[in-house]
């Protein structure tokens, strides 16, 4: 009988540990999937293929031990590569890393070595191009994503939105160089709004401020009363949804990628 009993806590013990292993493996598994790309320029070849090549393999070194990075190649010639890559600030150094590491195999096959690349991911941007790009926000090239459900009343759910996504904002904006805000609000008994806003780490306040107000100002064209949307610019992004999806993941329901089956996908191009 002991030994039933000891095989069978034995057993028990070994599921947990498989359960708890697939728990902690599944989010950076679905964090490889881009939520959408932009491409433009001219066809790069050669030493400008290198250029692009030396420029990402920075970006995943230096971006996977701190969130953020910039890096360039081939400066002085005619084939200058200035990089960006950055984590969404909530999450963990090894889904960053992981993160960085698939934008930066993926960003040259998606986008065929143009000139001007960028990626979206859930949990990571990264973008390269021919001209110096720092520390100015940019709304040209963009990806949306629109819940297909709408909420049942639209007045006061687009009211708390707002309040929501104007907290986050705020934070993002007033957060220096972090650039990252987090905000939710109790809508009714059952149902919270959750928001996020970030801006990439090269703004200062005051153009991150701007790249942020350009996004919510997209709302009322791209939103209207859906129960989910986010506007992803290569400078800031901004979200919100019925589901935590922010880290710490908050009670049960949350959702740390997002499923694109239940969203339509809007690429803004520059």
């Amino acid at each position: 009988m002991a030994s039933s009993i000891a095989s069978t806590m034995a057993l028990c013990r070994a599921r947990s540990g498989l359960l708890l292993l697939g728990m902690a493996l599944l989010p950076l598994g679905m964090a490889m999937d881009a939520i959408g790309s932009n491409c433009a320029g001219t066809r790069y070849a050669g030493s400008g293929k290198a250029n692009i090549d030396s420029v990402l393999a920075d970006l995943v070194a230096k971006g996977s031990s701190g969130g953020f990075a910039t890096a360039v190649a081939g400066k002085g010639n005619s084939t200058v590569v200035y990089g960006l890559a950055q984590c969404r600030g909530d999450v963990s150094a090894s889904d960053c890393s992981s993160c960085l590491a698939d934008a930066a195999k993926q960003l040259p096959t998606a986008c065929s070595y143009l000139s001007d690349a960028r990626i979206w991911y859930d949990f990571c941007f990264m973008r390269y191009d021919d001209t110096d790009f720092a520390g100015q926000s940019d709304t040209g090239a963009g990806v949306i994503l629109v819940n297909v459900q709408a909420a049942d009343d639209p007045k006061p759910f687009k009211k708390a939105v707002g309040k929501v996504m104007n907290k986050a904002t705020a934070q993002a904006s007033a957060s220096g160089r972090a650039g990252l805000g987090r905000s939710k609000d109790q809508y009714t008994p059952f149902v919270t709004i959750y928001g996020l806003a970030q801006c990439t780490r090269d703004l200062a306040p005051l153009a991150c401020a701007q790249c942020v107000s350009v996004a919510l100002s997209k709302f009322g064209d791209y939103c209207g009363a859906q129960q989910g949307c986010q506007i992803n610019y290569s400078s800031c992004r901004v979200r919100y949804e019925i589901y935590p999806f922010y880290f710490p993941l908050d009670g049960a329901g949350g959702r740390a990628t997002t499923d694109m089956t239940k969203y339509t996908k809007i690429v803004v191009h520059a």
